[in-house]
């Protein structure tokens, strides 16, 4: 499968949307939030996911929620594991039984 859009990875959208229009440094953002300089490095070179700690702690400093960087990571997570599985997934059976009834949809209909 031959991707025509690059993926992104969170922390490129950290750095180009956030950190550079912002003016902030890493080191910056790094000693704001309490964490270690090279954890938001590596978010930045896209060698580290966004993690539910850092997620909360990049929501309370910009005042997003924190489940918006999750979800960018999650997204990204799962579009990397679909392309490195490309081969497998297509020979894995569906599962099919109509009277299911997922815990979402009996959660919601509390």
């Amino acid at each position: 499968m031959t991707r025509e859009v690059p993926l992104i990875h969170p922390g490129e959208i950290l750095l180009k949307d956030w950190l550079e229009p912002l003016g902030i440094s890493q080191y910056a953002l790094a000693k704001a939030i309490d964490v270690p300089r090279r954890r938001i490095n590596e978010i930045v070179q896209g060698h580290r996911a966004i993690s539910a700690d850092t997620a909360a702690r990049l929501g309370a400093f910009f005042g997003v929620d924190a489940e918006g960087w999750l979800a960018l990571q999650a997204h990204y997570d799962a579009q990397v594991v679909r392309e490195r599985l490309a081969d497998v997934l297509p020979h894995i059976p569906r599962y099919d039984r109509p009277a299911h009834k997922p815990m979402t949809a009996r959660v919601a209909s509390l």
